[in-house]
């Protein structure tokens, strides 16, 4: 579900300090995607999943960023009305709320 190592990295490059700000930029902009996308004011669907998929390789959300890849490459063929929209959005809050569990007992934030 989450690729610690890629957090642990992440967070070497930016520093501890600088990582709980990092984490919060990460929540708010993918937030605000699901919410545009949620609502139908999303961009295409191929550029939604495109972000959604980079935001979450960067923080480590391997299974969503996965999922998202897939997304992706269904709207690139021309078939976004495949994309299980409610599968993206509960695999995102599920891996959000184990992500900020872990790493608050990992004392990472």
């Amino acid at each position: 579900m989450i690729d610690w190592t890629r957090v642990e990295a992440l967070r070497e490059e930016v520093g501890p300090e600088e990582f709980g700000e990092v984490v919060e930029l990460f929540l708010e902009e993918v937030d605000d995607m699901i919410e545009q996308i949620s609502v139908g004011r999303g961009g295409s669907a191929e550029e939604d999943m495109h972000f959604l998929k980079g935001a979450a390789m960067n923080l480590g959300f391997a299974d969503f960023s996965s999922l998202c890849q897939k997304a992706e490459s269904l709207a690139r063929s021309g078939q976004a009305e495949e994309i299980d929209l409610a599968l993206v959005f509960d695999t995102y809050e599920s891996t959000r709320e184990h992500f900020l569990q872990e790493a608050a007992s990992k004392s990472l934030l």
